[in-house]
């Protein structure tokens, strides 16, 4: 499963973008081969259809899941017709890392 979550940095200890079509970075997180990559969110200074230009970045990606901290009003139906599961998280001084670690953590627990 692929997971996007959005950075503020380019690092595991980059702490959570809270705004999903601005943020600054998305963090790809592959759960089966465990892979981590850093993508830079070319959309994030768009005037207008950042979140719309954030979909349909992730989408390309074939993510399953996406973290943020805030999503505008129009993604929740755009990520559910490309059955994108939006995760809320309202933990602004967690690291990228510390998300990682807890979604293996839940990963595990599911298994």
């Amino acid at each position: 499963m692929k997971i996007a979550i959005t950075s503020t940095g380019t690092s595991l200890e980059s702490k959570i973008d809270m705004r999903f079509g601005r943020c600054s970075y998305f963090v790809i997180y592959d759960d089966m081969i465990g892979s981590i990559e850093f993508i830079p969110n070319s959309a994030n200074d768009a005037e207008q259809g950042a979140g719309i230009a954030a979909v349909e970045f992730i989408a390309k990606k074939n993510v399953d899941k996406v973290i943020s901290g805030e999503f505008g009003i129009k993604i929740k139906s755009l990520l559910d017709s490309l059955k994108i599961q939006m995760i809320m998280v309202k933990l602004p001084d967690r690291t990228i890392g510390e998300l990682i670690e807890l979604l293996k953590q839940n990963i595990s627990k599911n298994k």
